[in-house]
């Protein structure tokens, strides 16, 4: 969805505060994609600085069904997007200060609203998700849920990665 900026940057400067649909509905990112659901109306209020500078903030919410790190079981993940930009519209935006960010999601006198909000997803997606705290995760020999059962796989065989540091603590063992 693309929001019209004119309004904002003539003379009037008139502020744009407007509730969008959230159009993403799935996040594609490696490991993905991770589907959107419960998805709130994306409100965003635009308004001038100065010059061709503009003031972005904005505010949305849903839930991200993210599989459980250790067992891949889907979890729904609440989240919430507030943001605050500054960018420099125009085709020209060489006259970007240090105040201002670099404005992919401006493209003439349009914002993007949904390149802006894929970004600040992004930035607030959780680094690690878990089903519940206490997950037990996948066998590594079966692939059984362990949350939901044990196997029957033995686990006797030590990894032989590690055989040079067994030696190692072998021989210098106290006798």
């Amino acid at each position: 969805m693309f929001i019209d900026l004119l309004d904002v940057l003539s003379e009037q400067h008139k502020p744009i505060d407007v509730s969008v649909p959230l159009e993403l509905d799935e996040m594609k990112i490696p490991g993905g994609p991770y589907f959107l659901k419960e998805k709130s109306p994306v409100h965003i209020k635009v308004e001038h600085v100065k010059g061709k500078e503009i003031s972005v903030t904005g505010e949305c919410s849903f839930i991200a069904v993210i599989p459980c790190d250790r067992c891949l079981e889907p979890v729904d993940v609440p989240l919430d997007i507030r943001f605050e930009k500054h960018a420099v519209t125009g085709k020209d935006q060489a006259e970007q200060t240090e105040e201002t960010e670099e404005s992919d999601y401006i493209d003439g006198y349009h914002l993007d609203v949904d390149k802006l909000l894929y970004n600040e997803i992004l930035i607030g997606w959780p680094a690690k998700v878990l089903c519940k705290d206490d997950c037990k995760g996948i066998c590594s020999t079966c692939g059984q849920n362990l949350n939901e059962g044990t196997c029957d796989c033995e686990d006797t065989s030590l990894d032989p990665r590690m055989s040079v540091i067994r030696d190692v603590f072998k021989n210098f063992k106290e006798v």
